[in-house]
């Protein structure tokens, strides 16, 4: 567990059941600055974890306490607003529409969202519109997609939709970001340039956790391991004390060389 100090995330015996089959069983966890890995093997309840946090699920029971409010149970869309928001292992762009087109979607409360807004505080749309091109702009140009950025997204390659969705996410200025295995299908090349940018991001200031079944990926790129196993928290640390324990390796690491 982190210092009470340094959680920006926490979880308290928060439990989620689909039917007679338990998702998340008395789950507790403290997620604290800086990037954190979840691991577990299929079924474990990461992702229904994942989905519980942003509010894609709601928990049956227990509680979630972002940056100290308690968000339990609230819809997608105010979790954001809070600065939790996620990618998607299989990522949602906007396929006929360009890359530059899809950015433009990120950045929250543009005056121009609504047509009485625009009409009667037509100044301030126009300078939320060219900050908001701008930051797009920016934002293409440090992920690498500046040279695709009036491309269509649908012709862009797996790893370029999964730098996409990372860059549509951060313009809504998040605190912190889940992702949910974004290295999945992603070309040596391209991994590591997500990765470069991860930690380069997490300088300046953003939270991860980061769902990832590369156990080197994870031991070599996270500062601490919270490992999941049938719907439950089997342990946290750092990467050198999950690597020994001995029930990390039974449930779910083997033989896998970390």
């Amino acid at each position: 567990m982190t210092d009470s100090d340094e959680t920006v995330l926490r979880t308290e015996n928060l439990e989620k059941h689909f039917g007679g089959i338990t998702a998340l069983d008395g789950v507790d966890v403290d997620i604290g600055t800086g990037i954190t890995g979840l691991i577990g093997p299929n079924g474990a309840g990461k992702t229904t974890l994942f989905n519980c946090l942003t509010g894609f699920e709601s928990p049956d029971k227990g509680s979630i306490t972002f940056e100290g409010t308690d968000i339990t149970g609230a819809n997608p869309a105010t979790i954001a607003q809070q600065g939790l928001v996620r990618t998607f292992q299989i990522p949602h762009e906007l396929m006929e529409m360009t890359v530059f087109e899809n950015l433009l979607l990120g950045p929250p409360n543009q005056s121009g969202e609504g047509l009485f807004r625009s009409w009667v505080r037509g100044d301030r749309f126009v300078e939320d519109e060219v900050r908001a091109r701008e930051r797009a702009r920016e934002m293409a140009d440090f992920f690498d997609l500046d040279h695709v950025i009036d491309e269509p997204a649908g012709n862009l390659s797996g790893g370029q939709r999964k730098l996409l969705e990372l860059a549509r996410v951060l313009l809504t200025d998040p605190d912190m970001v889940l992702l949910d295995e974004p290295l999945a299908g992603v070309n040596p090349t391209l991994e590591q340039r997500i990765l470069e940018r991860i930690h380069e991001l997490e300088s300046q200031g953003y939270t991860f956790l980061f769902v990832e079944h590369d156990m080197n990926v994870i031991m070599n790129h996270c500062d601490r391991v919270v490992v999941m196993h049938q719907g439950r928290v089997l342990t946290a640390g750092s990467p050198d004390e999950v690597r020994s324990d001995e029930r990390v390796v039974e449930a779910y690491l083997g033989e896998v060389d970390v």
